[in-house]
């Protein structure tokens, strides 16, 4: 049985959590805009596509990422790459939907006094975007993102940037997040009580010397380990 963080001597009273594959499915929606790009141009493979995104060379989420795809395929026109990157954009965004239970979870949270934050590596604009989308943003008071924190994760800053706003210290707060290396492993360095949200990690691969205090297969736990009842 794993332990509960809201006694009265380890008491929960903020929590982080990860953006992107932990609140809502990201991965499925970029797949389905991949998918859709490869139809506009008649060529092609959506995993294809969607493989130069998790190269490294440009960022996640960098529209260059498709012009270089559209470089290997020998159809790249400025206005292809425009209307491309517009029905990636559309797609995406237009697909991103809570997962089952967050904002009923959410609410909950923030009803018992647990004060939350977004700690992301999603650029701001994005950030804001997905989470005005889902309906979510209003339970957040701190969305901290690379722009404001200076670093992206596995460095802590973006963690720490929210706990300073949240005037919270780490002992007292828990991060959740999708990713071992990313999310899980920050919090563990500063002290924070960590879950880990496995049912968004799309890489389905564990790390050995990274483990959680938590493992959640859905959001809608998170009540129960921070001593707040569920509904």
């Amino acid at each position: 049985m794993q332990a509960t963080y809201g006694t009265r001597h380890n008491k929960v009273e903020a929590i982080l959590c990860d953006m992107d594959n932990t609140l809502f499915d990201l991965v499925g929606a970029k797949r389905e805009a991949c998918r859709c790009v490869v139809d506009y141009l008649g060529a092609g493979d959506p995993e294809t596509l969607f493989s130069q995104f998790l190269r490294g060379v440009h960022g996640f989420e960098d529209h260059r990422n498709i012009r270089d795809y559209l470089e290997e395929l020998g159809v790249y026109e400025q206005r292809t790459f425009e209307v491309c990157c517009r029905t990636y954009e559309g797609v995406k965004l237009d697909l991103v939907e809570a997962y089952p239970g967050v904002e009923e979870t959410l609410r909950c949270l923030q009803d018992a006094g647990i004060r939350l934050a977004v700690a992301t590596d999603a650029e701001a604009f994005q950030a804001r975007r997905r989470l005005e989308k889902t309906g979510l943003i209003g339970y957040f008071e701190v969305v901290a993102t690379p722009e404001v924190s200076g670093k992206r994760k596995p460095e802590p800053d973006s963690l720490l940037y929210a706990l300073r706003r949240l005037d919270t210290a780490p002992a007292k707060a828990m991060m959740v997040g999708d990713s071992l290396v990313r999310d899980i492993a920050p919090g563990r360095l500063l002290g924070m009580v960590t879950a880990f949200a496995a049912y968004g990690d799309w890489h389905r691969g564990g790390v050995a010397d990274v483990e959680a205090d938590i493992v959640l297969r859905e959001f809608a736990e998170l009540p129960g380990h921070v001593g707040v009842p569920g509904r």
